[in-house]
């Protein structure tokens, strides 16, 4: 007998997210402030610090908060107070919920089931084979590493075959082997129509998996373009490095000839220097210090956290 064939639940002509204007609050919290932009088919990420407001955006999108300004349609569909938009929506939340004591079959077959789908095992089976759980199906999600926990809920949240799929920091907890095996069916996903949008923290991740990116910071939309765009808002910002070595001053004058070097300070225990090109000045440090007959001692980028990092391009940077 042929396996039942798995029906898909029918999904909006134009799977597109339109955010207008949107902002929430939570007493006197901004955690979301007048953000407007359009999710297209294909994968785009959503990027930021930690605290940046992506995950209340996400659940905003999802309809499982009501936006305190603005909209959120998915199509033609508001997505607050409207169960039926998931019929073609999925999402995996940041925070662990599953229980423990059930396996991976059991997990997503309940959520088929919830979903109503006519032949749940079936399609169960098809999602635990997307994201490579199959030999472990039947074990209890509490024996599982965090990245097969990861796995098993981004296979609850496929099920339905979703036209629409919003995931929360995804690739937290998975090894690199996982990583490359998620951000492969992602692509897919993306290149076969649907609407991916995932979050992160980590600009890699996202340039290597996203068509688009949106760069969020302190609730507020930072920088929006494709991935090479917001490479280069981020490497062409200025870069500020803590020097020590030999002769302090000495090299503070040489690297105030450089054309890359906007400033310098002479300060315990070192200098701090301004560089306009990140690129340049990490090339062109060793031979000047050389000429100045300096040894260097130590070279530390004095501003690369992700925090210095996008609010200089909420700043005024872009």
């Amino acid at each position: 007998m042929s396996a039942p064939t798995v029906t898909r639940p029918e999904a909006p002509a134009h799977a597109v997210l339109e955010i207008e204007g949107v902002s929430r609050w939570f007493g006197n919290v901004v955690a979301v402030n007048d953000i407007s932009m359009s999710i297209g088919t294909g994968v785009t990420g959503l990027l930021g610090p930690n605290g940046a407001g992506k995950t209340t955006l996400l659940h905003l999108m999802a309809g499982l908060l009501q936006p305190s300004r603005g909209s959120i349609r998915l199509g033609d569909a508001p997505v607050w107070r409207n169960p039926g938009i998931y019929a073609s929506l999925g999402l995996v939340v940041d925070r662990e919920d599953t229980y423990g004591f059930l396996s991976a079959r059991e997990l997503v077959e309940a959520t088929a089931k919830l979903h109503r789908l006519p032949h749940a095992r079936a399609a169960a089976d098809r999602a635990i084979a997307m994201v490579g759980l199959g030999s472990a199906a039947d074990r209890r999600i509490a024996t599982y590493s965090k990245g097969m926990r990861q796995r098993a809920r981004v296979a609850a949240a496929l099920v339905h075959d979703p036209a629409v799929l919003l995931l929360d920091e995804p690739f937290n907890g998975m090894d690199p082997r996982q990583r490359l095996e998620l951000m492969e069916l992602l692509q897919r996903m993306g290149e076969a129509g649907r609407t991916v949008l995932f979050s992160s923290h980590i600009l890699e991740e996202v340039e290597q998996v996203s068509q688009q990116i949106q760069v969020m910071v302190a609730g507020r939309l930072a920088a929006s373009g494709d991935h090479r765009a917001i490479r280069r808002l981020m490497t062409q910002r200025p870069h500020e490095f803590r020097l020590a070595s030999s002769d302090d001053r000495a090299l503070g004058v040489a690297l105030l000839g450089l054309e890359c070097v906007s400033g310098v300070e002479l300060e315990p225990p070192g200098l701090l220097v301004r560089a306009r090109d990140y690129g340049a000045f990490t090339r062109a440090l060793p031979p000047t210090a050389r000429s100045a007959g300096v040894r260097l001692y130590q070279v530390l980028p004095a501003d690369e956290s992700l925090e210095s990092v996008f609010s200089y391009l909420i700043e005024g940077g872009q």
